[in-house]
């Protein structure tokens, strides 16, 4: 059992992570500044056992040196996590992915802590061609949110080459799955394809709808992070988690239209800037690195997806 300070722990992937820890007993405590996190997820956490909530935000050095204190383990998670808001906004975008990064690892540094695991994102490959997505790759970002997931890596790395800590940075690819929020301006494609089709509307596909993405439901990330607390010797390496797949996004709307049962046809808008048009991991390293391997495939995953989010929303109308 440790005591694991988990950022962004009120969001999407932060409270999963979180509730993979209150599982294995670990005792957690969570920093977050409720801006795209929820009290709801706070309050789901606690019936796996007790947590200890900091409201901060991690692009504040005090804030950071508080939160971490007494922790061994940190898990990085907090961040503006969209390609569309870091071009409306790169300079807020910059303060919470790269300042808010780095705050963390210099308190988690100057604390003591042991092991650092960050949020990276398959962004940072671009739009290359190559397929699967290799780390040893060029990268080529394309948008602001990419640039700065791609600085934290490096400050992840440098951080275990100067100081005694052990870390590790995760790109994740399309992650999905229950308490992602539908109601963002900025939310993700599967969110808004479910929501759309409930609400009986058709949802904007930008561009024709054949760029791919590996679809990872939210289970195997939390694995892999669970996996990566119990590594003996990490070393500011860069890994891809994903199933190692690639679905286009057409391909993706009639999974889901078929799981709701409804013919409502998605329209056509134009390509978003900063998006890629192919992505897909490799997850060689992952599994040599963390004895990591998928464990719910992605039309697994889409159906409990959308069981949650009807169920979420029948809560919210009664």
């Amino acid at each position: 059992m440790a005591r694991i300070l988990v950022t962004g722990g009120a969001g999407f992937i932060g409270s999963h992570i979180s509730e993979g820890l209150l599982r294995r007993g670990d005792e957690v405590r969570i920093l977050d500044d409720l801006s795209t996190g929820f009290q709801r997820n706070l309050d789901y956490l606690r019936q796996f056992g007790e947590i200890e909530f900091v409201k901060g935000s991690v692009a504040d050095l005090e804030t950071a040196r508080a939160a971490v204190e007494d922790c061994e383990v940190v898990y990085h998670e907090a961040a503006l996590a969209s390609v569309p808001r870091s071009v409306e906004d790169p300079l807020a975008c910059d303060r919470a992915n790269v300042t808010g990064t780095l705050n963390m690892l210099v308190a988690a540094r100057d604390s003591g802590v042991k092991k650092f695991i960050y949020a990276a994102s398959s962004s940072a490959y671009g739009d290359s061609e190559v397929l699967p997505k290799v780390e040893t790759m060029p990268v080529v970002p394309l948008s602001p949110y990419a640039v700065a997931k791609l600085t934290g890596e490096q400050y992840v790395r440098i951080f275990a080459k100067l100081y005694d800590i052990d870390t590790l940075a995760i790109r994740y690819f399309n992650v999905f799955g229950p308490r992602q929020d539908p109601n963002s301006p900025y939310a993700a494609v599967i969110p808004i394809f479910v929501d759309c089709i409930l609400d009986g509307k058709s949802p904007t596909i930008h561009g024709d709808g054949l760029q791919s993405r590996d679809f990872t439901y939210i289970d195997n990330v939390v694995h892999a992070n669970l996996l990566a607390l119990d590594c003996p010797r990490l070393g500011g390496e860069v890994i891809n988690v994903a199933l190692g797949g690639k679905i286009t996004l057409l391909e993706l709307y009639d999974a889901i239209a078929e799981i709701l049962k409804t013919d409502i046809r998605p329209v056509h808008g134009d390509p978003r800037p900063g998006d890629v048009k192919h992505s897909q991991a490799d997850i060689t390293r992952a599994q040599q690195l963390l004895g990591y391997d998928g464990i719910v495939d992605w039309r697994t995953g889409l159906v409990q997806t959308i069981e949650w989010y009807k169920e979420f929303r029948a809560q919210a109308s009664a």
